[in-house]
Formats: C-alpha cells, structure tokens, sequence
C-alpha cells in the first residue's frame, strides 16, 4: 500500500488525543508567520488539527484524515479532504502555501511540491534535515527515525523543486516548547518515557515496537544511571536548540508547465 494510503489510517489512529501534546508555539508562529510576508490568501497543506495557521488571513486547509479534521476548532478555516499529491485548487489561486511537519508523510514529494507550485505562487515548510540524525534522540535511542529523513526530502532538494527566490533558515526548538513534536524534548528526555507524549509524535507511529521498546529501555536506564546526563546534560541549560528542522521560504514561484 502506498504511502499516501497509509496516511489517512495512521492520522486517524494519531489523532485521537492529539491536542493532548500538540498546540502551537507562539514563539515558533512568528517566525512561521513572519515568512508569509505580505500574503492575503494562505493553503495549509497537512492542516491537522490548525495549528500555526494565520488569523486574519483567507486560509483554506487541506488534511486526508477525517480524524484530524473533526479535532478542528469552532472558527478554524474550512478544511478540504484531500492528499499534498492531488490538490483540488486552481492554478496559484493562492498567495501562499504552508506545509508544517508534513512532507516525510508524502507519497510523492515531487508531486506534492509540484502540487504546491501550481496552487500557490509563494511557500512556507517545515522540514527535517539529516542534522536530526545527530540529536541524541535518533542517535542514541531511536536510529530508525532516520527511515523518516530521505535524500529527496532534504531541505535543499525540496528547495531546488520549487524554485523562485528560496531561503533555508534554522528553526530553532525552544527549551521549553509548548508543541510536543518528536524533536521538542531535546532538553526534557523524561519526557519520552510518557506513552501519553509520544502519542502525539508520528516519528514513533513509524516505528515498531521492538525499535520503541528497545531505545525506551535505553534511555531510561541512561536516565538512573546518569549516563544521560554525563553526554548531554549541557542541554538544560540552552534556551533554545538547533535541531536539524529547517524553514523554508520561497517566494516568485512559477507555476510548473
């Protein structure tokens, strides 16, 4: 079964609970926000449940699991059902694009950033690079999570798919992050050994329970004997921490031919 099938099934297991652990962070909205610039009309590509999306603006979101669209809020922009490969929007109907924690889930990356060249005549991504492969979660405890970080989905080829202007920044996880995505405990590791948390990362859904399993035992051991704190406890004292996530932005998108 395709990657796109399985989406919607695993956001629809995902979802239940997820506004438990996941909610915006106002620190991370401004710098998503800031990067819209002066866009009026926004498509929120793997919408979720809404998070980061702009107030004030014309959004459209667009999600495949009926299990994420059902957790959307009173007031929250009208949302389509609908995959990144095959949006049922006219060409660059839209200002911009969004798509947040989003494009490791995609079928076909290719098609997708095609898909949002067509609709949208600049873009807003948050997307992993291979740095996340050095945090000490992936490296020490779950190095499975790499399956997640393919070459074709690397910041600088997702670039160089969308052409126009591009800029990739740091993104930057604050220490205290209100968002509990898989990466926003680089300094709280106690966290990961709540099932409550992890249920809200899809980082873990990708993995089997032998591979969870294996690193929980890990870490929790790590965490008694103080070995843990010995390799990385440096981290608590950071405000803020470079992840490996990426922002990137691109305006005076041409739409493919």
């Amino acid at each position: 079964m395709a990657t796109s099938e399985r989406v919607p099934g695993r956001y629809d297991r995902l979802g239940v609970g997820y506004l438990q652990t996941r909610r915006e962070d106002p620190r991370l909205v401004a710098r998503i926000h800031a990067g819209l610039g002066n866009a009026r009309s926004v498509v929120n590509v793997g919408a979720g449940p809404g998070a980061y999306e702009p107030r004030g603006l014309a959004v459209v979101a667009v999600e495949p699991s009926a299990v994420m669209i059902a957790q959307r809020p009173a007031g929250a922009a009208p949302a389509v059902r609908a995959a990144a490969e095959a949006l049922p929007f006219g060409q660059q109907q839209f200002d911009a694009a969004m798509a947040l924690w989003t494009i490791h889930h995609w079928a076909d990356p290719g098609q997708g950033i095609a898909q949002l060249r067509r609709v949208a005549r600049s873009a807003v991504i948050v997307a992993a690079s291979e740095r996340l492969n050095q945090l000490w979660l992936t490296r020490d405890y779950f190095p499975a999570m790499t399956r997640a970080r393919r070459p074709e989905i690397q910041p600088n080829r997702i670039a160089a798919l969308l052409g126009g202007n591009v800029r990739i920044e740091p993104f930057p996880v604050p220490r205290d992050c209100l968002d509990g995505f898989a990466e926003a405990f680089w300094a709280r590791p106690e966290a990961y050994l709540d099932s409550r948390i992890r249920a809200g990362m899809s980082a873990f859904r990708l993995l089997d329970d032998a591979e969870i399993s294996l690193g929980l035992q890990q870490l929790q051991a790590d965490l008694r004997s103080g070995a843990w704190e010995a390799r990385h406890g440096n981290l608590r004292q950071l405000g803020e921490f470079d992840c490996g996530l990426r922002l990137i932005i691109a305006t005076g998108i041409d739409a493919p031919t």
